[in-house]
């Protein structure tokens, strides 16, 4: 049963999160605190997104729609490593390295322009300008945001049952953002944000209550906010004056608790699963002239426009020889039932996704595993403005996810 837990830990190397709620990459998984005696881990994953969309009509501008986003999306790696120490019978800590978050979202082309002319006031004067090529609403556009943590957990075990764990997160946290096209209008299209990196502390605390015999655990952790003061510098459009304004972003990442349980079903075979909640509407990223181009009555405005959301993971693995496991798993987001108007810089409504895995037992303390994970992500409207109002739609979306972990015992 204890081989099977390694097969299970395939659901980690794709992960369902590659475009999940939020900004969600990793998932920060705790697991590594559960291994036996003492163990190193090392994980690599690369994602390959495809969003392709079709522009929507924009009567202001007398713009009739209908040009092709193209692929807005880009691939990624994804690596996370972790040791952990067994110092007795019922202490241990563990080191977790992992990429929390991610965005990497690029609209092709240089979208809808636009230049000064001679009308009249509303000021400034403006004429549009189509682009030749790619989206007019949004093309251009794009956002990249990277971060990595490190986390020091320590596990007490007041018996074979019961177990408290909890630690310090270190995150680190920087982001790049663009706004171009029609959709922005003329004080907002040209827009660019740098925000430079920045590190932060927060904590994970947590229980699990375990039953040996059968492989059974059910383990829950909260994960804290994280509190972020960014550098910032925003480049302003040549028609809003043009210029630069430096200034500094409290930018929260959000707080989350994921449920992780597993039990055997027999000796060959494990169930396992994780649900995961995340309280992405308290990320506001809001910079003083991003800020002030906003409706005044709307309070939380923000280059994010994210939701609250909740993802699960449900598999099943089993022993096929002696060295050999596999394993199938099941992921679904929740999609937003009120509508489907999303940010242009994460264009997907929910998710399900299937991926499959095998481990190798190399020897006694070598293990080797890999799988592949399709993702099947939810349509999905791009918007802006107020009232929110679709620019482009994304259908068929999809990512493919691979990857591999070693995992070694000493």
């Amino acid at each position: 049963m204890k081989k099977l837990l390694a097969g299970a830990a395939v659901m980690a190397l794709c992960p369902a999160a590659a475009m999940a709620a939020g900004l969600d990459r990793s998932g920060q998984p705790v697991d590594i605190l559960f291994e036996d005696g003492n163990y190193f881990e090392l994980s690599f994953g690369r994602v390959f997104p495809t969003l392709e969309g079709e522009d929507e009509p924009l009567a202001a501008v007398g713009y009739a729609g209908g040009a092709e986003t193209g692929d807005v999306s880009d691939d990624f790696n994804q690596v996370g490593a972790g040791v952990k120490f067994q110092v007795s019978e019922r202490l241990s800590f563990a080191l977790v390295a992992d990429e929390p978050y991610g965005v990497d979202v690029s609209y092709p082309g240089d979208g809808g322009s636009f230049v000064p002319s001679n009308l009249p006031a509303p000021y400034p004067p403006v004429l549009p300008v189509a682009a030749e090529d790619g989206s007019n609403n949004l093309g251009g556009t794009y956002a990249n945001v990277d971060s990595s943590a490190l986390t020091a957990l320590a596990r007490y075990k007041f018996n074979d049952n019961f177990s408290i764990h909890g630690g310090l997160r270190y995150q680190r946290l920087e982001a790049a953002v663009g706004l171009s096209g029609f959709a922005y209008g003329p004080l907002l299209s040209g827009y660019t944000v740098d925000f430079d990196r920045d590190y932060a502390f927060g904590y994970a605390v947590g229980a699990a209550y375990e039953v040996p015999e059968i492989a059974l655990r059910v383990a829950v952790t909260y994960l804290s906010e994280i509190d972020h003061e960014l550098d910032t510098i925003e480049n302003l459009p040549a028609l809003a004056g043009g210029g630069s304004i430096s200034s500094v972003t409290e930018i929260t990442t959000p707080q989350a608790v994921n449920l992780d349980f597993q039990t055997g079903i027999n000796q060959r075979t494990l169930l396992f699963g994780q649900l995961r909640y995340a309280w992405y509407n308290d990320v506001i990223v809001s910079p003083p002239y991003f800020d002030s181009q906003s409706d005044e009555d709307i309070e939380g405005t923000s280059l994010t426009e994210l939701e609250d959301g909740y993802s699960l993971a449900l598999g099943v693995g089993r022993a096929l020889t002696d060295r050999l496991s596999g394993s199938v798993t099941f992921g679904y987001e929740h999609a937003n039932d009120d509508d489907d108007l999303v940010s242009p810089l994460a264009p997907t409504n929910g998710q399900k996704s299937v991926g499959v895995g095998l481990s190798y037992d190399v020897n006694e303390s070598l293990t080797i595993a890999g799988g592949v994970r399709y993702v099947w992500l939810g349509d999905a409207s791009a918007e802006t403005g107020t009232p929110d109002t679709a620019r482009a739609n994304f259908e068929d979306s999809h990512v493919v996810g691979v990857g591999m972990q070693v995992g070694y015992r000493f």
